[in-house]
């Protein structure tokens, strides 16, 4: 599911920004590690889902990424995936090697406090303000419980794959062991399935996805970023237009 290839310390060489031509709109992209099994992630959930709420139509993109290292200490997250806590320790080596909960990748390039509400704002306001050097159009059309997702990068994609995620926008658990026993959670934006895909030499094609159960177009979305596989870094993002596929006669 996760790409193989482990992100590059953060001091390897990378092209400076002024060396990228730009050709997309400023974007943000918010990747929050997280467990029901964690006392202090609870206070990040709720931030991450007011910046998602208070983002409105602006390119801001909430990933909320469920680990499974809190589940041997009393109570096992039914949203998390080793995936996850794979693709946390790969951004560890970008980050002094470090890997807690609640945890934030922003663009691939910093981390934060997950509830560190003033220092994520100020990053996204700066994002949002910065060309980015690369665009993603997706459409996506589903069929029961596929999705046939086209996609098309414009603009700097060099040693990068498509990310695609698919994103329930919330849920509730009622929370019976561990650190959070006898609370009821509130979570946002949380990811159930991690793709990557390998662009082709013209980067756009079609990639056909399964869907969980109960997917639908108002409480899910799909969410692609492009993501270098060397350095982590991400050069663009966007959400996926989705429509039902026409019948077949």
């Amino acid at each position: 599911m996760l790409s193989a290839a482990a992100f590059v310390d953060k001091k390897a060489p990378v092209k400076n920004k002024k060396d990228l031509p730009a050709t997309g709109s400023g974007f943000a992209v918010l990747e929050l590690f997280t467990s029901e099994g964690c006392s202090s992630c609870p206070p990040a959930d709720e931030v991450l889902a007011r910046v998602q709420k208070e983002a409105g139509d602006k390119p801001v993109y909430v990933l909320a990424y469920h680990v499974d290292y809190w589940n041997r200490l009393g109570w096992k997250d039914v949203f998390s995936k080793p995936e996850y806590s794979k693709r946390q320790y790969q951004y560890s080596r970008q980050f002094a090697g470090q890997v807690y909960t609640p945890q934030v990748i922003f663009n691939g390039r910093a981390e934060f406090v997950g509830s560190d509400e003033p220092a994520i704002n100020a990053a996204i306001k700066e994002a949002l303000n910065t060309p980015a050097p690369a665009s993603l159009n997706l459409q996506g059309k589903q069929s029961s419980a596929k999705l046939d997702l086209d996609y098309q990068v414009t603009g700097d994609a060099a040693n990068s794959q498509l990310m695609i995620a698919v994103v329930q926008k919330h849920a509730l658990s009622v929370v019976k062991k561990g650190e959070n026993a006898g609370r009821t959670l509130s979570h946002a934006q949380i990811v159930h399935e991690l793709y990557a895909i390998d662009l082709p030499a013209g980067k756009k094609g079609t990639k056909q996805i399964d869907l969980p159960v109960g997917f639908n177009s108002k409480d899910w979305e799909i969410i692609g970023l492009i993501q270098n596989s060397e350095t982590g870094l991400i050069t663009a993002a966007g959400r996926a237009s989705l429509s039902a596929a026409a019948p077949t006669l």
